[in-house]
């Protein structure tokens, strides 16, 4: 095989891969949220809100205090909500979004490792039902994601654990691979950020998949591979910032911009 080497004949090997710009183009979570609020599960408020936090994001780069912000609102908005219920609409955002925007050069080499046996875990910030969905789909080993917790299978509005979000995802990969009897020397790691690089770093094969620029610059400084899935417009749209965080940002305000023209319209027919 070309890209994943055999497993040790004592532990096995696995590939982690991240999610976001890794294995599907954009953000997952962003259009989880379009389908959530089309079906009433938040209003335009809310998604104001998201959009200072986005603006700020673009502007200033991630922050732990930006990642905390949108961790609370995201819980508070699904809090009381059946898992089933988004569950089911992940599913559906699934079929007629998210399946469409898997980079085919990342499922080619997602299935190599499958194929040489190796065990394959998504590990993304995405709320674990939706990553193990797409993990389901794809055929993978699981997920490792980020775990709201829920009692009697409704939602408490409330995070167990962090959020599988930089470190936390190396450590999440070393207590599997602890618990799971999994070498992480023969192991491959892909990610397109350097939020990655502590995932990255923890195996013995890391490999950036569509990079950013800082990761890039990093993968280049030290030798490792890089694989490029995306097409040249793509990449071109990544250089400055992520085509998803554009799009997200453009979403919020033309929201707003039809939310106020409704209200506008609507005190005029009141005259």
């Amino acid at each position: 095989m070309s890209d994943a080497q055999a497993a040790s004949p004592h532990r096995r090997a696995a590939a982690f891969f991240d999610v976001d710009n890794t294995v599907i183009r954009g953000a997952s979570a962003y259009h989880l949220a379009r389908a959530l609020y089309q079906r009433k599960f938040f209003g335009t408020g809310d998604l104001v809100r998201f959009g200072f936090i986005q603006a700020r994001y673009l502007l200033f780069g991630e922050s732990k205090e930006q990642i905390d912000q949108v961790r609370e609102r995201a819980l508070s908005l699904i809090a009381g909500r059946s898992v089933a219920e988004v569950t089911a609409v992940g599913e559906e955002v699934y079929d007629t979004v998210l399946e469409l925007r898997i980079f085919p050069g990342t499922k080619k080499l997602l299935d190599e490792h499958i194929a040489a046996g190796d065990e394959v875990w998504l590990v993304t910030a995405t709320p674990v039902e939706i990553g193990r969905l797409i993990a389901r789909r794809l055929g993978a080993t699981g997920c490792l994601g980020t775990v709201a917790e829920h009692k009697d299978g409704f939602y408490t509005g409330r995070l167990l654990g962090d959020l599988m979000h930089g470190a936390v995802k190396a450590d999440a990969v070393r207590e599997l691979a602890e618990r799971e009897g999994l070498d992480l020397d023969e192991s491959y790691a892909y990610g397109d950020s350097l939020n990655d690089l502590p995932m990255m770093n923890a195996v013995g094969h890391p490999c950036p998949i569509n990079p950013d620029g800082r990761l890039r610059r990093h993968a280049r400084d030290i030798g490792w591979p890089i694989r490029e899935f995306r097409g040249r417009r793509q990449r071109v749209a990544g250089r400055s910032v992520k085509t998803a965080s554009w799009a997200g940002a453009a979403w919020v305000a033309g929201l707003v911009v039809r939310a106020v023209r409704r209200q506008v319209r609507k005190r005029l027919d009141l005259r």
